[in-house]
């Protein structure tokens, strides 16, 4: 849920070239294990052993894990557009695995608006989104595409 104090934002209240951070959120080797058993059950995902032996040589959270993840501080930060964060279309990859212990923050920046031609109540926002680890490394890079609603 979002903060409550954040402020909901129409695509008037936003600029190209707008940034926002969200807080910083630690994951255990438990909630790998605990997705990855519900979502992704891949050995590298679920035993340290098996994971080893892998081409991440240790257990790594799935990569719609660290999605996840980007989604939900995302939508816990001051990064509010009214309506909620409704999505066109999402472009990600992941350079680099995510591991117990580390640390996550995400990083946006609003990188394009634009008032829809079909409706004059909405327009698209293009968001794109870098997701770091505790030592400022990225393991998600994302765009996303947004419908947000105009003001007037």
């Amino acid at each position: 849920m979002s903060d409550s104090t954040a402020i909901e934002r129409y695509l008037e209240d936003f600029t190209v070239g707008q940034t926002f951070r969200t807080r910083d959120r630690q994951i255990t080797a438990e909630e790998i294990k605990r997705f990855a058993a519900d979502f992704d059950p891949q050995p590298f995902h679920l035993d340290e052993a098996l994971a080893e032996d892998s081409i991440f040589k240790g257990l790594a959270a799935s990569g719609w894990h660290t999605a996840a993840l980007t989604m939900k501080l995302l939508v816990e930060s001051d990064f509010v557009p009214a309506g909620g964060m409704i999505g066109l279309g999402f472009e990600g990859r992941w350079p680099k695995p995510v591991r117990p212990g580390d640390t996550l923050h995400v990083e946006s920046e609003v990188v394009n608006i634009r008032r829809s031609s079909s409706n004059p109540l909405r327009g698209v926002m293009t968001v794109r989104a870098t997701t770091l680890n505790q030592n400022g490394e990225a393991v998600q890079l994302s765009t996303f595409n947004l419908i947000v609603p105009c003001r007037s």
